[in-house]
């Protein structure tokens, strides 16, 4: 059996790795959307969503295995859990370590003002930004590309279809920004009380910005901005060409 530090390794190369292919992925999509490649771009996005769900769960292993962080029997139980209650047990462990409140509920008194209303705010990203996320990776890996289905296989699963329909290359881009500042913050939370302390607001300046982004920011915009770039690239090239010849 190897030891947490070099499970840690393990885990580092794996999140660089994916990491690598998520940027491969996005490269790619975006140079179909450049072309006009409908059918490519739907293949692209599923492929995107998968990885950034791949990823999700690439970093918070990454967390779970930092030094100094979280113990063996606190890996244990939050890799007990599955999905999405892998991240609210993550979060909810390091709330309870470092306030130490071991079985209270996590809300004022036991738990200071301040540090109740952070952790609504990590919890809201969860729940709400990040669900799809970190749900839908699984059905995208068993083949459901076109309509995600129950565990039991006997219906469509409403809400990753919802997902799939909504999703596009740039939200799921701004979601990835979202994992990685929660990641940070509970990182901070276990392994220095001060640090946490320190940069919150930072990080929840990026929170709020990415979240805002994720409203305002138009994706047939964007789509027309990559295509109009590609289009003159394309007619800068032919007038070089009728130049030079």
């Amino acid at each position: 059996m190897k030891t947490p530090d070099r499970l840690y390794h393990f885990h580092v190369e794996n999140l660089r790795a994916v990491r690598a292919g998520l940027d491969d992925v996005l490269a790619a999509a975006r140079r179909a959307l450049a072309l006009r490649r409908e059918p490519s771009i739907d293949t692209h996005l599923r492929l995107y969503a998968f990885m950034v769900g791949a990823w999700a769960e690439s970093r918070l292993l990454k967390l779970l295995y930092e030094p100094h962080a979280f113990s063996d029997d606190e890996r244990r139980v939050v890799l007990a859990e599955t999905a999405l209650a892998r991240w609210t047990k993550v979060v909810e462990i390091a709330f309870r370590r470092h306030f130490g409140i071991p079985a209270a509920p996590l809300q004022p008194p036991s738990l200071p003002k301040t540090a109740h209303a952070r952790l609504q705010i990590l919890t809201d990203v969860m729940l709400h930004d990040l669900r799809s996320i970190i749900t839908l990776r699984n059905k995208l890996a068993h083949g459901q590309w076109a309509y995600p289905l129950t565990d039991d296989l006997k219906d469509v699963a409403q809400e990753q279809m919802d997902a799939l329909r909504l999703e596009t290359l740039l939200s799921l881009k701004q979601k990835a920004s979202l994992i990685e500042s929660l990641c940070a913050s509970v990182h901070d939370l276990v392994v220095s009380l001060p640090t946490f302390e320190r940069d919150f607001d930072q990080h929840f300046r990026h929170i709020e910005q990415t979240r805002r982004n994720l409203i305002a920011k138009d994706y047939g915009k964007w789509v027309t901005q990559i295509r109009a770039k590609h289009d003159h690239g394309q007619a800068e090239f032919r007038r070089h060409v009728k130049g030079s010849g």
